[in-house]
């Protein structure tokens, strides 16, 4: 516990120099919304609207214009740029020709790491590199390599400063090379010992680039995956600013079980993130039907606090500005933090109204507080809340 506690006091100083916040929180409040916008160019209707709407919102990093706006816009708003750990590539765009191109969604470039750096691609054990499967021209880096980590926090940290992003969304710290291959890495003897590398390797490198960017003034927020698995990792790999559940709220066994999210310790890391209130905690949906918007936003409202952010992603591209309209439903200020029922139904109540979530596989019957109607207005006074479900009950308007 002593080492929890000393990562969540760096997470407080980490944003407290990104952001020049040396004053007390704000309240928890209702999920503020964030853009996940590296899909495509945001139109000038796309950048009105972000300004509006979210106080968060990642780019690619060729779209410094549109950055520069948002801030013009909106000064509070934060804008990241994407950046990934974890691959190089060599798609059109990525490159020119032979030459890498000037701005990348990596930390370095294909091309000039091929010709001046080859040993920073990672190799399987018949020595061959790795492309990643269903990612053509992805290609997976050594990410446990000290010189690699040294190279992409120089470039990255040297790009944002001068360019003005207020920091950096790092993508791919994943916990299992499975997801993009079932190669074995060169020098370890199975799947195991492969993923375990990369484990490792990219806790250090976390520690490398985020000590970098802090000490820049710049936040570094790295998209953390599967931290259900082990517990601990995500209050780790949230330290700098903050960090990215892009699967917050996954339904298990194909869609049928539980949810995901509240396995393991991950659940307990992400309430004491939030409840802190000095990093960023950017939560991504999935939301292909009403019940995973419902259950999405209920979720985050269970852990808001200053700082934490939700979206949901009606599609696996990010290409479109999302919005649902619970965001606007006028949940208001937590007046509780959030309680669990012994049958493992969790509930809060806020200044505007009521949310309660079950992530159980099974249905749960649930007494909400008297007088809250739905979104639409209708009155609620019993309920049985579906298995992975959740509801948001708010107070009458006038």
């Amino acid at each position: 516990m002593a080492a929890l506690a000393a990562l969540l006091s760096a997470q407080a100083c980490a944003l407290g120099a990104a952001t020049g916040n040396d004053g007390p929180p704000s309240k928890a409040a209702a999920p503020c919304a964030w853009w996940y916008g590296i899909g495509d160019s945001p139109t000038a209707r796309d950048v009105r609207l972000a300004a509006q709407r979210y106080d968060v919102v990642v780019l690619n990093a060729v779209e410094t214009a549109a950055m520069r706006q948002l801030h013009q816009l909106n000064p509070k708003i934060k804008v990241l740029v994407y950046k990934d750990l974890s691959s190089t590539r060599n798609y059109q765009g990525a490159v020119v020709g032979d030459q890498d191109a000037a701005y990348l969604p990596s930390g370095l470039g294909h091309q000039s790491s091929q010709r001046e750096h080859p040993e920073w691609f990672a190799l399987d054990t018949a020595g061959k590199r790795i492309e990643w499967n269903g990612y053509p021209m992805h290609w997976q880096m050594t990410v446990w390599d000290k010189a690699y980590q040294r190279a992409w926090t120089e470039a990255v940290t040297a790009e944002v400063t001068r360019e003005g992003w207020d920091g950096v969304l790092a993508d791919n710290d994943f916990n299992s090379l499975s997801h993009y291959s079932p190669a074995v890495l060169a020098g370890t003897s199975d799947v195991r010992a492969t993923d375990r590398l990369l484990r490792d390797g990219l806790d250090e490198f976390l520690g490398v680039a985020g000590d970098a960017l802090t000490g820049a003034g710049k936040l570094f927020v790295p998209n953390v995956s599967e931290t259900h698995l082990t517990p601990g990792r995500w209050t780790a790999h949230s330290r700098f600013g903050g960090a990215v559940e892009e699967n917050f709220g996954f339904r298990d066994a194909g869609g049928t079980g539980e949810l995901l999210t509240f396995r393991g310790n991950e659940f307990n890391e992400l309430r004491a993130q939030a409840a802190l209130g000095e990093s960023l905690l950017l939560l991504v949906t999935r939301t292909r039907e009403e019940r995973e918007n419902r259950a999405g936003y209920a979720s985050a409202a269970l852990l808001a606090g200053p700082r934490t952010c939700w979206t949901s992603a009606t599609t696996d591209d990010y290409r479109d500005p999302e919005w649902s309209q619970l965001q606007a439903s006028g949940l208001g200020e937590a007046v509780e933090t959030a309680t669990r029922r012994a049958d493992g139904l969790w509930s809060r109540r806020f200044t505007g109204g009521w949310v309660a979530v079950n992530p159980t596989a099974t249905p749960l019957a649930v007494t909400p507080p008297e007088g809250l109607v739905t979104p639409d207005g209708d009155p609620v006074t019993t309920l049985e809340l579906p298995a992975a479900d959740g509801v948001v009950l708010l107070k009458p308007r006038s």
